[in-house]
């Protein structure tokens, strides 16, 4: 029990911390602003918790997101509506997230390599499509979409919610879910249990890209431009989100307040070493060191109960 719920205990010590370290961190400018600059990962460790729950991984997270973005500005460049931008970004994302998941299912590749081959084919394509320049004309009203205020509270912290709320749904009430679930622990079993892997398998990679499609307008709409080279190690973590959340790189195991949890830590982690003045350098190898830690615990954990 202690240990799963070590992200908690950590997230809360933390945020204790911080708040003794530096009078600024409790403010509503320095809180706002950490919950805009982690909501674009969280959102994308949304669906790359349902990925890694399916016994699978996508590494190309990072150059979706960019391609959404880019196609999604652009399309409002041209004219159209902030909404059929938006729509836009989240259909390429999930298209890609789509090829992932046929690809993964038809060919039987192994995700790590099949995400790993679509990384440098989306990255290559969007500097392609837009020569390898940003996207800058755009409505000024998109920026609402990434720096708004609801009842006194960060837009995006609204949408985090809500998507956090339909993963939820989807990952303990539906069907789609529950197989998830079944096809990470043991794929073999799931398949002679009469569960159609591949369907679902690539359901769980669209959903995952409409996701990251979606994080890439909101980090267009934070930037104001559509940046071809966006989203660079976000895949990294995204995935780190999940594994400090519980998540378990070996499928079946994950939850949404587990990522959430785990996304706020590292974004924590990353405000409060800006405050206190820590080298960015110094912040990556303490990231890297806390990912380290959560999966060595998982590994006891698991090696516990196996025994």
């Amino acid at each position: 029990m202690i240990q799963r719920l070590l992200p908690f205990i950590t997230l809360i010590v933390l945020i204790v911390a911080l708040a003794i370290a530096s009078p600024h961190f409790l403010t509503n400018t320095n809180l706002s602003s950490v919950v805009r600059q982690t909501a674009v990962i969280n959102i994308m460790a949304l669906g790359m918790t349902l990925i890694i729950v399916s016994g699978g991984i996508d590494l190309s997270v990072g150059a979706i997101l960019a391609m959404g973005g880019l196609l999604g500005t652009m399309a409002m460049e041209k004219g159209y509506s902030i909404p059929v931008g938006v729509t836009v970004g989240i259909v390429t994302g999930c298209f890609w997230g789509f090829v992932n998941g046929l690809l993964t299912t038809k060919l039987r590749i192994n995700p790590f390599i099949v995400t790993l081959g679509t990384l440098g084919i989306v990255r290559g394509l969007t500097l392609i499509i837009s020569n390898g320049l940003p996207v800058h004309q755009i409505p000024q009203s998109f920026s609402f979409l990434g720096e708004g205020i609801v009842l006194g509270v960060p837009f995006v912290l609204w949408v985090l919610l809500a998507c956090a709320v339909a993963m939820h749904v989807i990952m303990e009430h539906t069907r789609l879910g529950r197989y998830a679930f079944a096809i990470g622990s043991n794929p073999d079993a799931a398949f002679y249990a009469g569960i159609p892997v591949a369907f679902h398998v690539t359901a769980v990679y669209a959903i995952g890209g409409a996701l990251t499609g979606l994080a890439g307008m909101i980090e267009a709409s934070r930037l104001m431009t559509g940046q071809p080279t966006a989203g660079q190690g976000y895949e990294l973590q995204a995935i780190a989100a999940v594994v400090i959340g519980g998540g378990s790189l070996r499928g079946g195991e994950g939850s949404v307040i587990g990522t959430l949890v785990g996304a706020f830590i590292m974004g924590l982690l990353s405000n409060g070493s800006d405050l206190l003045g820590i080298s960015p350098y110094l912040q990556q190898a303490i990231i890297g060191a806390v990912i380290i830690l959560a999966v060595s615990v998982d590994e006891l954990r698991k090696r516990k109960t196996s025994s």
